[in-house]
């Protein structure tokens, strides 16, 4: 169950093992973990599917480890297998190559270190196996691939901790941002937080980047007040001193936008997110695209989650209706749910709508754009379209003056235009 105090795990960094089967990948994540969270055996293609495992490695702090299946699985089956394997790339923001000195480095190795070093991922290299191959030609491996190379015994736990060192030395601080709204506030100031309540959350509980918020405030040391829409005016009007900021739900943007004063910062969680997640300022270019939509155009709309949608979801009924009216026809709507990679049919789609990505770490959202960047897909998310369809954007792009002159380029805005859309946008959006 998701809380305060649980680091999610869009916010770990992501450690994948790869390797050849029985190299000892299963028993490798167990060493790292201390508990027996893999399954290990002597039967080749064991591990079949991707398996994550939170933990924390000090002083790297909370991570995601990930097994995966051997590379040079077999049949049909083993290549669905391997495929499953190196879609984690998209997520992975370190990778652990594990090999079996008994086998050596050899094309399998060399093609997942061409493969990361694509992606610009860190690879370290494990020699596994230590009680067994005690001298393992470390030196020469690395002058066949010259990446950080260690070894270590995970059935006898030799070697952990060194490898353990090599962690926290490569794994790349720049995985994810180091705040969410922490670099908005100072210390002492006040953040007034319109949640309304959200069908699609769990009875009692907010949404994950409303947590995440509240918390970011609160390690930096201000003060959060929260509110539903309907007392965000009374809340503002009863305070000595205005807010820094007042965030919102999307679902509530043009009331919020109406109640904040003009003088106090104002912008989403959606926002928030989009940034600290992945890259706002394409995000924000992508509505450049919205506005060239016509009627039999097909979009994407791209959840990162599998939630149960309710009556009036955001992403399948609210947005899809909403872009037909503005476009005055008919659209064809595609939804992609889950973790892994977008279609590789993204040429089809004139745009591709993205959800918050509170399930995803920064390297996969990141990944996803980078997917319809070379795909040549305009991307927005869900918070920043919305904000643009009711005509407040420019507004909630307050506090990211990169991120306006993003939306100026996009839409071919005067930056001291007000939020001028389209004329097709203009007047209130129908609910």
């Amino acid at each position: 169950m998701s809380d305060l105090n649980a680091t999610p795990r869009g916010q770990r960094p992501h450690i994948a093992l790869f390797g050849r089967r029985n190299a000892g990948k299963s028993s490798l994540i167990n060493a790292l973990a201390g508990q027996e969270i893999a399954i290990v055996a002597d039967v080749p293609g064991t591990t079949t599917d991707p398996v994550a495992k939170a933990m924390e490695i000090l002083p790297l702090g909370p991570v995601m480890l990930i097994d995966t299946a051997g590379l040079d699985d077999t049949g049909d089956l083993g290549a669905l297998r391997v495929k499953k394997s190196l879609e984690v790339l998209s997520k992975t923001d370190l990778a652990l190559l594990v090999v079996d000195p008994a086998d050596g480095p050899g094309k399998y190795e060399e093609d997942m270190v061409a493969m990361v070093r694509a992606r610009n991922i860190p690879v370290i290299g494990v020699a596994n196996k230590l009680d067994i191959h005690p001298d393992p030609p470390l030196s020469a491996w690395a002058a066949v691939l010259p990446i950080p190379w260690t070894a270590v015994s995970a059935l006898k736990g030799l070697g952990i901790d060194r490898l353990k060192q090599l962690i926290v030395r490569h794994t790349p601080g720049d995985w994810a941002l180091p705040t969410i709204a922490g670099d908005l506030i100072a210390p002492g100031d006040t953040v007034v937080l319109v949640i309304p309540i959200d069908k699609a959350a769990p009875k009692g509980r907010l949404i994950l980047p409303q947590q995440q918020v509240i918390r970011d405030i609160l390690e930096h040391d201000a003060v959060a007040v929260m509110v539903k829409e309907r007392e965000l005016r009374h809340a503002l009007d009863g305070m000595v001193r205005r807010p820094r900021l007042v965030v919102t739900d999307a679902s509530a943007y043009l009331k919020a936008a109406a109640d904040t004063p003009p003088d106090v910062l104002f912008t989403s969680f959606s926002i928030l997110m989009a940034r600290y997640k992945g890259d706002l300022n394409t995000l924000v270019a992508g509505v450049g695209a919205v506005d060239k939509l016509r009627a039999g155009d097909r979009v994407l709309i791209a959840e990162a989650c599998t939630h149960h949608p309710v009556e009036d979801d955001i992403g399948r009924v609210k947005i899809p209706r909403w872009l037909r009216q503005a476009v005055g026809g008919e659209l064809s709507f595609d939804v992609a749910a889950g973790g892994g990679p977008l279609p590789e049919n993204l040429g089809d789609y004139k745009l591709i709508v993205h959800c918050g990505a509170c399930m995803l770490n920064r390297r996969q959202m990141l990944s996803r754009i980078m997917q319809a960047r070379d795909a040549g897909v305009p991307i927005v998310n869900y918070g920043v379209l919305m904000a643009h369809i009711h005509g407040v954007l420019r507004r909630a792009l307050s506090p990211f003056p990169a991120a306006l002159a993003a939306f100026g380029t996009a839409t071919g805005e005067d930056d001291d235009d007000e939020d001028a859309l389209p004329v097709r946008f203009r007047g209130p959006v129908g609910e």
